[in-house]
């Protein structure tokens, strides 16, 4: 029998796997502190890419860890959502609990948030 008060209360709730285009875009909009982690290739930064975000290509991610920052919101992402998902999840195996994924990619933040951003 567990005693009484001996499994810690959680005081925060963890943060969500993913964040949708439209949640990012009020988080822009208030100008909340976030990162924005891009882990496509360098030829996918050249055709669109977030003003400001941080360019680690998927595969380097292992040796550039230490480039990242644990401390605030790192949304994460790619063109699809497929390899962000894969590396948010990685990220957070490593203590990134704030790690984020953008649901659709750079591809739905254009669609939803930013028709002007070119598609690929």
């Amino acid at each position: 029998m567990i005693a009484s008060g001996s499994i810690p209360e959680r005081t925060q709730r963890p943060h969500p796997l993913q964040i949708s285009p439209g949640e990012l875009a009020d988080l822009k909009r208030r100008g909340g502190a976030l990162d924005i982690l891009d882990v496509r290739e360098a030829w996918e930064i050249e055709l669109c890419a977030f003003e400001g975000s941080r360019h680690i290509p998927i595969e380097e991610l292992p040796h550039r860890l230490g480039e990242l920052e644990g401390e605030g919101l790192l949304i994460v992402v790619c063109h699809h959502g497929i390899r962000s998902l894969r590396a948010t999840l990685w990220l957070r195996d490593r203590g990134f609990e704030r790690a984020v994924n953008l649901d659709g990619g750079i591809d739905g933040w254009a669609r939803e948030i930013d028709p002007i951003m070119q598609t690929y």
